[in-house]
């Protein structure tokens, strides 16, 4: 494998999205076995034809493979010559770790960071502030850009509020939040109901939000799979568009096809409605983001 376009390696999330560029982006998570590992390489060797502005890896559920994240984010930009993103959370850590590991993460070349809170350890329901830590997401994006203001940074919003806020109103002044303390771009949550996401886009726009809002978008593969996701996160699957997989609940070719028939629909009306950039939860498989891509003729 050869890389397919070097220069990206010095694109900015900040500088991904704007009048004269589309930002596409996917989304990956360090595997946990050699096999893993090569399953996602190929993938993503698959996906660079799209020439993606950037691939960002998450921190693991929990922080489960904090240690991975960086060691895969410089892999993935040496194999592939392709901008990168490290997700960093709050989960288990002191301000100091953090600190250190922003140190570890400049020294490595990693110019773009997604600043979450993070989702409570495997086994807790709920988030609780480690001793020493943060306790929200505004904490750690005004921390990377008071002592490393080199990293541009995307943070989450979330389209049918989250779990945990006490009303949509007080979810986006959280998102407000984290904007003033020095986010370039707010990558949204999984969602399937578009109306939901325009709702989300008006109201973002009348707080006075102003960088881009990029619609995150996870292909359904699996009807059972995404069930459980979409419990843990919050999202909605709309009534006919279930029944639709249901239908193909024992057929995982049928799953696909009604999966990626409806991405492309959704991303379709997306894009038609001039938002900045698409970023695509690939869940390390390429299929399902390739078909979709081709349809939408977003490949150069």
């Amino acid at each position: 494998m050869t890389a397919t376009n070097p220069r990206a390696t010095t694109v900015k999330i900040a500088d991904a999205y704007g009048e004269d560029k589309f930002g596409l982006s996917f989304e990956i998570y360090p595997p946990k076995t050699e096999a893993g590992e090569v399953q996602l390489i190929a993938a993503l060797d698959a996906l660079m034809d799209f020439q993606p502005s950037f691939v960002s890896c998450t921190y693991g559920a929990g922080g489960s493979t904090r240690d991975k994240t960086l060691e895969l984010v410089v892999k993935i930009r040496q194999t592939f010559g392709v901008a990168t993103a490290a997700h960093r959370t709050c989960v288990e850590s002191t301000e100091e770790g953090i600190r250190q590991w922003l140190k570890e993460a400049t020294n490595l070349g990693i110019e773009n960071i997604i600043a979450l809170r993070g989702d409570p350890p495997r086994g807790e329901t709920a988030f609780k502030k480690p001793e020493g830590g943060l306790e929200h997401g505004n904490e750690l994006v005004s921390l990377i850009r008071r002592e490393f203001p080199h990293f541009s940074i995307a943070v989450a919003g979330y389209p049918e509020t989250h779990q945990e806020a006490p009303s949509a109103e007080i979810d986006l002044a959280n998102l407000k939040q984290k904007v003033k303390a020095g986010a370039d771009a707010v990558i949204t949550q999984l969602f399937y109901d578009n109306r939901d996401f325009f709702e989300f886009r008006v109201r973002y726009r009348e707080a006075g939000i102003t960088v881009p809002l990029v619609p995150g978008i996870l292909p359904v593969i699996n009807v059972a799979q995404i069930q459980r996701i979409a419990s843990l996160c919050g999202a909605r699957l709309p009534p006919s568009f279930l029944a639709d997989l249901e239908q193909h609940r024992n057929d995982p070719d049928g799953q696909l096809k009604v999966g990626v028939d409806y991405a492309i629909r959704q991303c379709q009306e997306l894009l038609d409605s001039g938002i900045p950039g698409l970023h695509f939860y690939v869940l390390n498989k390429a299929e399902a983001p390739r078909r979709i891509l081709q349809a939408l003729n977003l490949h150069p």
